[in-house]
């Protein structure tokens, strides 16, 4: 009987790496924000591959929370829109209420490449692109779908960027 592995190997994390980006990530969302950094998900149409790498940011592995980061349920308690899937025709007006119910300061996140541009159904009748095509995009995040490592850079580098 052949035994093949039941997932891939995980990756060494050094202590100390993680111990200095939770304290550059704590330091940027205090100083931007006075709080950690909230991050509401809007699924514009997505495969729900990029889905399944935000629930990975929240599982043991990444444990998204110990950067100060986390998910909310109401656009309202949002800094960030975490934007997932090309935007059809028939989610565009539940963007623009999650874009108008979130509060100053915000962000806008396109997560994988559907997200950017339309990715693979980019010119299909029932596609507007990305949400781009009808909010400011502060930050793309590419790749079909992005690694989780990748969306935790992504978004760092957001806070850095943003912050004073």
């Amino acid at each position: 009987m052949v035994r093949l592995p039941r997932a891939e190997p995980v990756q060494a994390v050094d202590a100390e790496t993680v111990a200095s980006l939770k304290q550059r990530l704590d330091a940027a969302a205090q100083a931007r924000l006075g709080h950690g950094l909230a991050v509401r998900h809007v699924n514009t149409g997505s495969c729900n591959g990029c889905e399944l790498e935000l629930r990975a940011l929240t599982g043991v592995l990444y444990d998204l929370s110990r950067f100060g980061l986390r998910f909310v349920d109401q656009p309202a308690h949002a800094d960030v829109l975490l934007v997932t899937g090309p935007l059809t025709r028939n989610l565009r007006q539940a963007l623009e209420q999650a874009w108008d119910a979130t509060p100053d300061p915000k962000w806008v996140v396109a997560l994988g490449d559907c997200a950017v541009d339309g990715g693979v159904f980019k010119g299909e009748y029932a596609v507007l692109g990305g949400p781009g095509a009808v909010l400011p995009v502060d930050l793309t995040i590419g790749g079909c779908p992005p690694s989780p490592a990748r969306i935790l850079a992504g978004l760092r580098a957001l806070l850095e960027a943003n912050s004073p």
